[in-house]
């Protein structure tokens, strides 16, 4: 395997959010986001960290995306933090807020870095949270605005946009289990914000579009494979069940085929949450798909489980490897996700939008030999490029993440990094695994898998 492989036009890139990475969370007229204040809350976080500072990427972006130049990474994903440009999440533009990205893009034209802009990466401003966030209807007005702001402010140099990242993760885990911010529980709080947020989706990408419709315009979905347990009739339905609310929940609304009631009776109540015309609303033509997969989830019968009857089989109990998150090592997931995906026939093109793994690195002699995250890396873009050759529309592939970043609810424990970041003293070093991205996208070096 080697780059040549991919083909001339394949998309390489690495992949940041704001909240993970930015700092300076109330510098320069930023207003507080939904993750400000939840990380702020006693045992919300592990070890009760929090983003204040995080890779402090906001006074650093320029050495930053030098350093992505010298990784040999031409396409950049970044996301717009949106209490930074409207501090409370509309009305008031904060001009230094706009400055900020505006040098960022600046910085990537430098080093001749792609820039791909993400709209929303679950940093919701505090102000809009408090007035029901993505569980009031008005949001479609408020987000509505956000994207107008932030077309109008960067398309002129940015012609690749996404526009939620994983809308199936910021309402389960926001707004059903209360595990991320803003902590919500329960099924009303949830089908309010998925309903919400997939007619955020469709009116997103047509804002952008009409604005200028030669931009390229996708959105990113969390993908897991999902297997039944045994081939006992329960558990293949309890899987079909579980494939329904975390793979197709969000994309099938945006081709137009509705929710999927058909496998989830339960999910039959959102349609409480319509108004006129919101069939349509929730449609887009993206012009891509992002995919986002990092492994395969096992699924049993369980009675006793709210709504799914379904339970996952944790990785670390099926004598199978796993990553700090607890998410098994199976390549094969990705090929699996592609295919799967492939079948709608309205999806255009894919890219994988984030595929990584945390490992518990080692730094000897300010040295981190991540073999590990190098062979995750080699086996999964294996399993892409077997897809692509087979016929799946995969035109590029983003790495998670650049830094050790933030990471939500587990703070700074897992690292995803092909940079070790010291929070500390914010010093970066390359891994084994960002040395080895770095050579095999500067020659067709052969790679065995």
């Amino acid at each position: 395997m080697n780059k040549s492989d991919f083909g001339e036009h394949f998309y390489w890139g690495v992949s940041t959010a704001a909240y993970q990475i930015e700092g300076a969370h109330n510098l320069d007229g930023k207003g507080p986001s939904i993750w400000d204040d939840f990380t702020h809350k006693k045992r919300k976080i592990r070890n009760n960290q929090h983003g204040d500072i995080a890779c402090d990427y906001y006074h650093k972006f320029s050495s930053d995306i030098k350093l992505i130049s010298d990784l040999n990474i031409k396409n950049y994903r970044f996301s717009i933090a949106w209490s930074r440009i409207l501090p409370n999440g509309y009305g008031q533009v904060n001009q230094k807020g706009i400055d900020f990205y505006n040098r960022i893009i600046d910085a990537c034209s430098e080093h001749n870095i792609i820039p791909w802009i993400t709209l929303y990466h679950w940093d919701l401003p505090l102000a809009l949270e408090r007035k029901g966030g993505w569980t009031n209807r008005k949001i479609i007005h408020w987000f509505s605005e956000f994207a107008q702001v932030c077309v109008k402010q960067f398309s002129d140099r940015v012609s690749n946009w996404m526009v939620l990242n994983e809308p199936m993760v910021f309402t389960g885990a926001g707004y059903f289990l209360g595990i991320h911010a803003p902590g919500k529980r329960g099924i009303n709080s949830f089908l309010q914000a998925v309903h919400h947020a997939a007619l955020c989706q469709g009116i997103g990408f047509n804002i952008l579009k009409s604005y200028n419709n030669k931009l390229n315009v996708g959105s990113t979905f969390s993908c897991s494979q999902i297997e039944a347990n045994s081939l006992n009739l329960n558990d293949i339905k309890a899987a079909q069940r579980v494939d329904a609310l975390l793979n197709r929940l969000f994309i099938e609304p945006s081709l137009g085929m509705g929710y999927p009631v058909q496998d989830l009776k339960w999910l039959k109540r959102i349609e409480s949450c319509f108004g006129a015309n919101d069939e349509k609303l929730m449609q887009a033509d993206f012009d891509f798909i992002g995919i986002q997969n990092y492994t395969r989830e096992v699924v049993k019968y369980s009675f006793f489980t709210p709504f799914m009857q379904a339970a996952i089989i944790p990785a670390s109990k099926r004598n199978v490897p796993y990553t700090q998150m607890n998410w098994e090592v199976y390549p094969p997931s990705i090929y699996k996700i592609l295919h799967q995906f492939k079948k709608y026939h309205k999806v255009k093109s894919i890219i994988v939008t984030e595929n990584g793994a945390a490992f518990p690195d080692r730094m000897i002699n300010k040295q981190i030999d991540d073999e590990n995250r190098i062979l995750y890396l080699k086996n999964y873009l294996h399993q892409v490029l077997k897809a692509k050759q087979e016929g799946v529309k995969v035109e590029g592939y983003f790495v998670w993440t650049l830094f050790d970043n933030f990471e939500w609810a587990e703070g700074y424990l897992p690292k995803f990094g092909l940079v070790h970041c010291n929070h500390q003293t914010q010093e970066r070093i390359i891994k084994a695994s960002g040395k080895w991205l770095r050579d095999f996208l500067n020659q067709n070096v052969l790679f065995m898998v």
